[in-house]
């Protein structure tokens, strides 16, 4: 599946953990252009989800994008900008086992580790 990353300069480990989920990104918006914030375009062409982390959006950016996924029928994840807080999220909106069973990625889905409470 491709994704529409909206948020943050830099992507750190982000990638690593798309592949892990089966997720190539298609395309990356910092969301600091002003006019992110007052036009309503279309998504790129392609694109099965849109990934915002919140951390680094405005109000009016995150709207946007919001809007434009759901007039195309396309997935939103909110989250932060970490690994833990995207595995989390992604690990609802996506079945495990379904994508293990598919055969596509070259290595199965491992859940993300549990943390243990005191």
């Amino acid at each position: 599946m491709n994704a529409l990353i909206v948020g943050a300069d830099r992507l750190g480990n982000i990638p690593d953990v798309l592949q892990q989920f089966g997720i190539r990104i298609a395309a990356h918006v910092s969301g600091r252009d002003s006019s992110h914030q007052r036009r309503s375009a279309p998504l790129p062409a392609g694109i099965g989800m849109v990934i915002l982390f919140t951390d680094f959006l405005g109000h009016n950016v995150m709207q946007r994008f919001r809007e434009a996924a759901s007039r195309e029928g396309v997935s939103v994840v909110c989250c932060r900008r970490s690994v833990c807080a995207l595995q989390q999220a992604l690990g609802k909106r996506v079945d495990k086992d379904d994508c293990n069973n598919c055969g596509a990625c070259p290595a199965p889905v491992l859940a993300p580790p549990r943390r243990k409470r005191h």
